[in-house]
């Protein structure tokens, strides 16, 4: 036997040498970033506890639950198929809910969705920085108001008898409204109160992609003859479009949720017809009633009309803008 047969003979007894062993690509991950892991650990914790683990709770929706037995009475309810969502779709409130809630989100989203975007573009083209910057602080400020005072600024502000805003109707010889007991006027509440608060926090956004692009192409354009309304139209927006559309697809995703605190904190029943959602709904139905299963089918239908808008709005978004979410 030669020496090259000699040096190439396998070793004997099955062992493998350490440089044969491979490497998983879990494994390399897990070693290159276990530090990463470790902080996103809590964040998937905490998904598991209060996200995915309540889900369990969906199956009461089929089935007759019995609150007396707890999480026992969840899976030994009687089985009752789609009772529950015959009896939504069949009540008197049905199209109501759905009407209002849906109307009160897309108005949020049509006067809403546009103003972070303006408010971006005009503060970006503040030249002093200081006055940019105190610009910012001060429409961001509102967002971390609570709901609670929001609410109760607005009933101070729009009582009938020592409302700020009917004084001013006074002043000029109209006659006090009662803004909060009317039906028509809740809408337009809820809405221009939502977008004041929100509309400088959810401009930032905008404001870190417009200043994301390079001076260059400013500098460029101007050499070229462009004035500010050119530089917008034809530099910033198409700059800034991914980012907008991504936000307008997550944005059709609250088409059908509206904010359950301000509507309960505003609304009363002799505003129902308007300022009646699924959420305050539920509520009534789950909490106030303990008709768990029916609360629980309603809020059920709402997520599967919710997820339903936001695949059709990813859809729409690829084939129109080749920009998606997925």
């Amino acid at each position: 036997m030669s020496t090259k047969t000699l040096g190439r003979a396998k070793p004997t007894g099955g062992s493998v040498p350490p440089e044969a062993k491979r490497i998983s690509p879990l494994q390399k991950a897990l070693r290159r970033d276990k530090y990463l892991m470790l902080m996103i650990l809590p964040v998937i914790i905490w998904y598991l506890i209060f996200c995915y683990l309540p889900m369990a709770g969906l199956w009461m929706s089929f089935t007759d639950f019995v609150p007396g037995k707890g999480l026992a009475g969840l899976f030994s309810g009687k089985f009752v198929g789609l009772k529950w969502f015959q009896k939504f779709f069949e009540s008197p409130y049905a199209f109501r809910l759905v009407r209002n809630t849906f109307l009160m989100a897309f108005y949020s989203l049509i006067f809403g969705f546009p103003i972070p975007i303006i408010f971006a573009i005009c503060i970006t083209q503040i030249k002093r920085k200081s006055l940019r910057q105190a610009g910012q602080v001060l429409t961001y400020l509102p967002y971390f108001i609570s709901t609670v005072v929001v609410c109760g600024m607005i009933n101070n502000f729009l009582s009938p008898s020592t409302g700020i805003i009917n004084k001013i109707i006074q002043l000029f010889g109209g006659q006090p409204i009662n803004f909060l007991g009317l039906p028509e006027w809740f809408r337009t509440i809820y809405v221009v109160s939502g977008s004041w608060q929100t509309f400088g926090f959810n401009s930032i956004i905008f404001v870190a992609a417009i200043m994301a692009i390079p001076q260059d192409l400013y500098e460029a354009m101007r050499v070229d003859g462009a004035n500010k309304r050119t530089i917008i139209w034809h530099l910033v927006l198409p700059s800034i479009k991914p980012t907008v559309v991504l936000l307008l697809v997550m944005a059709c995703g609250n088409l059908m949720s509206v904010g359950f605190e301000k509507v309960f904190l505003l609304y009363s029943p002799g505003i129902y017809e308007t300022a009646d959602v699924i959420s305050t709904y539920v509520y009534r139905q789950g909490i106030e009633s303990s008709n768990y299963s029916y609360a629980a089918a309603v809020g059920l239908f709402n997520s599967l009309v919710t997820f339903a808008i936001v695949f059709l709005a990813n859809r729409a978004s690829r084939k129109l803008t080749d920009t998606s979410v997925w």
